[in-house]
């Protein structure tokens, strides 16, 4: 499994280089940016569609993830009538199903069929995408929906989203100082 860090992408060119020592260095240094690419435009899954993120596919994903920010909602309702606190409750932590996305490394490779092979190779035997909070389109975007503004103001809790990779891939946070938060699949 090779690690790809989308936060210092120098770093998944040394990866690829020790994976695969026979390849010149463009051609590592095109295939570490393909693999990149496929990390941070990742297709998110949802409900039986898929929603890619260099799309206009905003408003559909919004939609659709809207109806789990909702139940959400009214599970606090409930829960605020069984206890008087008045404490804020915590942030709701909701996952968002991706998979690399294959059309987006390819499109840095252009017409060099070969090494689109050994990216679709690499992304078959699965990969470990190391990330921070921007790194990741979805991610990134779901965290700046105005949930609020979408529920007509009865938003009682805020929503977090988290990055869950499938099909072979997997995802992990970069904390602060470097250190890792390891996403359960």
């Amino acid at each position: 499994m090779i690690t790809i860090n989308l936060t210092k992408p120098e770093l998944t060119f040394d990866a690829i280089r020790k994976s695969y020592k026979d390849l010149k260095p463009t051609d590592v240094a095109l295939i570490a940016t393909a693999l990149i690419e496929s990390g941070r435009f990742a297709v998110a899954k949802h409900d039986g569609q898929e929603y890619a993120w260099n799309s206009d596919d905003y408003e559909g994903m919004t939609r659709s993830l809207f109806a789990e920010v909702a139940q959400v909602q009214e599970a606090t309702d409930v829960e605020k009538k069984k206890t008087a606190k008045t404490e804020e409750p915590e942030a709701v932590t909701l996952s968002v199903h991706l998979k690399p996305s294959l059309p987006a490394g390819e499109a840095v490779l252009g017409d060099r069929e070969d090494l689109k092979t050994l990216l679709s190779d690499i992304l078959e035997e699965g990969v470990e995408f190391l990330f921070s909070p921007t790194d990741i389109g979805w991610h990134w975007t779901l965290e700046r929906v105005n949930w609020a503004t979408l529920s007509g103001g009865d938003l009682k809790r805020r929503v977090k989203f988290k990055p869950v990779f499938e099909e072979g891939a997997v995802a992990v946070e970069l904390g602060p100082g470097g250190k890792r938060k390891a996403t359960k699949k």
